[in-house]
């Protein structure tokens, strides 16, 4: 049955399934002719994602196999849509002229794109990296490399295992490849979350990743990368080279360095906390992320850049006051903040560009952006040396403003060039005499048939002799039967007509030539003279990459100049002491999305390490606490991250480490509740703590039964005051007013409430954080701002009353029972004939909508009724 089956196969199927074979688990789109076909199971995936016409077509002599297709100049319209989806793509191409072919056509995959691996504009976003990350596992350790293919940039780390996962939460990965062995530990620690591959075991070794890394970078070992000891981190770039070869991607000389992400550097953020204090992504699909409100870059490389920065804030105090003093020096020169920033918005993705350009898939438009955007380095350098502070001078050694390459391009490439380079018209006049020699010709062909034709009509008098053109015979001539006795000897018949004659003559077949090999010889010249700029540009690949880095960061720099001065922003002041000093502290976020009509209520934070290490802070639900807690992080990596920060006032002793654990956030796809996920991330502070740690918790143990919980909070506070080794800075806010009494026994504990007022048994949030704890939580006053049934309400505050009224006397249990029953259930009554009037009373009352005088009215006419009954 196989042997049939695969005689039944038609050459241009047998060719398909060949190279189908070498690319499993690849989408494989195959050119034939015109158009993009798919086959099978891939035609049935395409035609869902692509939105196109599935078919069938004979694959033999009896089968048939599912079709879908489109037309090869719609690969920039479909292919993004593929790989959106998660498809590896492979494009096989025509590797020659169907024309000159007898038979099949030689075909071949020319690249595997893949989530992680594109160069196309429209598979990729601007402001966002397209990283490709490859994870090695070792018993205890981790070791990690992210790749971004279309701006070259190649990372790598290493260290434990929550390290690596809260990089990959940072950096967020369009895909990630690991070992195939490894599946297990990967699908536990991301699980659907990301797209994925992997990759054969032997791929992740020492000697392998080593060896393919030197070689790459034609070096002799890795010490200049800072990375030699890295033996993880090497394995898992090594593997991201080997994934490189292995989707045809071979054109990779911008990835010209490794760049190592040291642990050390950067302030630790868990997964949590970059989660929870929603700086890249806001939890909410309809919410504001902090980089959606520090973001007013100008470039493409300046957001990417960006959110580096966020999730990567500096510990080291020098490099945070260089970033601070610019930012200072740009609000201080208002002229050359708004000149440099103008300049800025007209430079292009310069990263991706000159990537483009190292593959050899710059199109010539894009070449003509390349040369505007460089252009506009010089005018910034002029602009920053007309200042005098010296805070510049590391810009303008970095920026170099490539003379040679601009004037090479602007001498050659024509200004409005087509984006296509086969469609001609790109090099200027007076570039090359012969390709002017043969746009004359090939241009100017009209006048020059014009002339024979006058000519000849002068010399034999044939009035209506006229010049034409067609596929079979090329350039003729034609006379009527009135003049043929005129037709010089010299002219040769080609054809006759009913009414005429058509001649050719060896002028015309002399031009004919010239013109049909003037435009090939004018595409090859055009061609030619294109890649050597092209070639010419790929000596500039380290130069503009650097300039793109310094532009980036000088992008980075005054977007927080314009949002510091947009927002009121304050220098924050760096010290290495123990302590975090904020004045009128706002959330950068909030205080943006608020109501015009609408001032945000500012607050102070003080800890340190001596006398208030920890705040606990109290007070009812929506006063602002959980806003407290996350505006004082997001201060502190503003200020990290070299910003200006929304306080009045702010001294931040350098943290090294931000814990937060806030919000309620089941996992339940995962078979964990809520108070798991609360306990392994409250786990994960304790056991990770420092002596320059701010920790952030707020409503620990809610998840559990009130005294469970209060326990687990009061053992948590303890545990953090009594450490016997570090004094986290701690911000503890609860509603468990029981944990008060902490700071009896704790000298480093303090207590602090978010004001309320309460009016006519109302509240009104203040928002203010005064001294002193809170005795009351006021729940039974948000569900009732929630909207909840008024009966629900009533209920509540009549047991919570009851609890209140003994709190240490009896046991919960006791209490409890003896909570009074209901007040709606009124059986008492029942024999009683004033209990009819009262139901009817209470029968004719909306408690939904009764205002509260209606209310005690009606309670006055009920007991007016049951007056003689006590």
């Amino acid at each position: 049955m196989a042997k049939a089956k695969k005689s039944s196969e038609t050459p241009l199927m047998k060719q398909y399934n060949a190279i189908k074979a070498r690319y499993p688990g690849a989408l494989l789109l195959f050119r034939v002719g015109d158009f993009y076909e798919t086959f099978g199971e891939d035609a049935v995936k395409a035609s869902k994602v692509l939105d196109i016409v599935l078919t069938k077509r004979a694959n033999g002599s009896a089968s048939h196999i599912e079709l879908a297709g489109f037309p090869h100049h719609s690969l920039d319209a479909y292919l993004p849509r593929l790989v959106r989806a998660g498809n590896r793509v492979a494009i096989c191409d025509q590797l020659e002229d169907p024309k000159s072919v007898k038979g099949i056509v030689k075909r071949g995959v020319t690249e595997l794109v893949t989530p992680g691996l594109s160069m196309n504009d429209n598979v990729l976003e601007q402001r966002r990296n397209n990283f490709l990350a490859s994870i090695h596992y070792d018993e205890k350790a981790c070791g990690v490399s992210f790749l971004d293919l279309s701006t070259g940039e190649f990372l790598v780390s290493e260290g434990s295992v929550d390290y690596v996962e809260k990089l990959i939460q940072g950096f967020q990965p369009s895909e990630i490849i690991y070992s195939k062995a490894e599946k297990a530990r990967f699908e536990k620690s991301f699980g659907a979350n990301y797209i994925n591959f992997h990759l054969e075991d032997w791929i992740f070794s020492t000697e392998y990743g080593y060896e393919k890394l030197t070689r790459h970078f034609s070096t002799n070992n890795l010490k200049g990368y800072g990375v030699e000891e890295m033996k993880l981190g090497i394995i898992a770039a090594g593997a991201v080279l080997f994934y490189l070869e292995e989707t045809e991607h071979k054109e990779v000389k911008h990835i010209g360095q490794l760049s190592r992400i040291d642990e050390q550097q950067y302030v630790w953020l868990d997964k949590f906390t970059i989660r929870n204090l929603e700086l890249i992504h806001p939890s909410q699909s309809d919410g504001t992320a902090l980089i959606d409100i520090m973001d007013s870059t100008q470039t493409p490389m300046g957001s990417r850049l960006l959110r580096k920065w966020m999730v990567l804030p500096l510990k080291n105090k020098e490099q945070i006051e260089r970033r601070l003093n610019t930012v200072e020096a740009f609000m201080e020169e208002d002229d050359l903040l708004n000149e440099v920033n103008a300049y800025l918005k007209q430079i292009g993705d310069l990263e991706r560009l000159i990537s483009k350009v190292a593959t050899g898939r710059i199109n010539p438009r894009e070449l003509v952006q390349l040369k505007k955007s460089l252009s506009q380095i010089k005018p910034i350098k002029d602009e920053l040396k007309k200042s005098s502070n010296p805070i510049f001078a590391q810009h303008l050694d970095q920026l170099n403003e490539c003379e040679a390459l601009l004037s090479n391009i602007d001498a050659g490439l024509k200004d409005d060039a087509p984006i296509n380079a086969t469609q001609g018209n790109i090099i200027k006049d007076g570039v090359n005499e012969e390709l002017d020699e043969l746009r004359k010709l090939a241009f100017s062909g009209k006048d020059y048939l014009k002339g024979i034709q006058e000519r000849e009509t002068e010399r034999t008098g044939i009035s209506s002799l006229k010049i034409a053109y067609n596929k079979v015979f090329g350039y003729y001539l034609e006379v009527t039967n009135a003049h043929k006795d005129k037709v010089p000897q010299e002219w040769i018949r080609k054809q006759t007509l009913v009414n005429a004659e058509r001649y050719i003559t060896e002028e015309l077949k002399v031009y004919e030539e010239k013109i049909l090999n003037a435009e090939g010889q004018i595409f090859v010249i055009e061609q030619k003279l294109y890649m050597e700029l092209v070639s010419f540009a790929t000596e500039y690949i380290e130069t503009i990459q650097q300039n793109a880095r310094s532009i980036a960061s000088l992008d980075c720099l005054t977007s927080f100049a314009y949002l510091a001065k947009r927002n009121s922003y304050v220098k924050p002041i760096i010290t290495d002491e123990y302590l975090l000093d904020i004045k009128e502290g706002r959330h950068p976020v909030i205080e943006q999305n608020m109501p015009p009509e609408e001032d945000y209520i500012p607050n102070d934070v003080y800890l340190d390490d001596e006398s208030q290490q920890i705040m606990i802070i109290t007070g009812p639900n929506m006063a602002g606490k959980s806003a407290l807690l996350r505006q004082t992080a997001l201060i502190v990596l503003m200020a990290q991250m070299g910003c200006f920060v929304p306080a009045g006032y702010a001294r931040v002793g350098l943290v090294d480490k931000v814990f937060t654990r806030v919000g309620a956030s089941d996992n339940l796809s995962r078979g964990e509740s809520t108070f798991m996920v609360e306990m392994t991330e409250t786990a994960s502070i304790l056991n990770n703590l420092s002596n320059r740690s701010l920790v952030l918790m707020d409503e620990i143990g809610r998840g559990t039964s009130t005294y469970d919980g209060i326990s687990i909070a009061w053992s948590i506070v303890e545990y953090l005051h009594n450490h016997e080794s570090y004094k986290a800075k701690t911000l503890f806010a609860t509603h468990y007013h029981e944990l008060n009494e902490l700071t009896n026994d704790l000298p480093r504990v303090k207590n602090f409430n978010v004001a309320v007022k309460e009016l006519e048994n109302k509240i009104i949030f203040i928002r203010k954080l005064q001294a002193g704890g809170s005795e009351h939580s006021f729940g039974i006053h948000v569900a009732q701002l929630a909207g909840m049934p008024n009966q629900v309400v009533i209920r509540a505050n009549t047991i919570l009353k009851h609890l209140e009224a003994d709190k240490l006397s009896e046991s919960d249990k006791e209490k409890l029972a003896e909570v009074p029953s209901s007040q709606f259930q009124l059986n008492l009554f029942e024999s009683d004939p004033r209990f009819e009037q009262v139901m009817k009373l209470l029968r004719g009352i909306d408690i939904n909508t009764i205002s509260p005088v209606e209310a005690l009215l009606k309670v006055n006419e009920m007991k007016e009724v049951l007056k003689g009954k006590s």
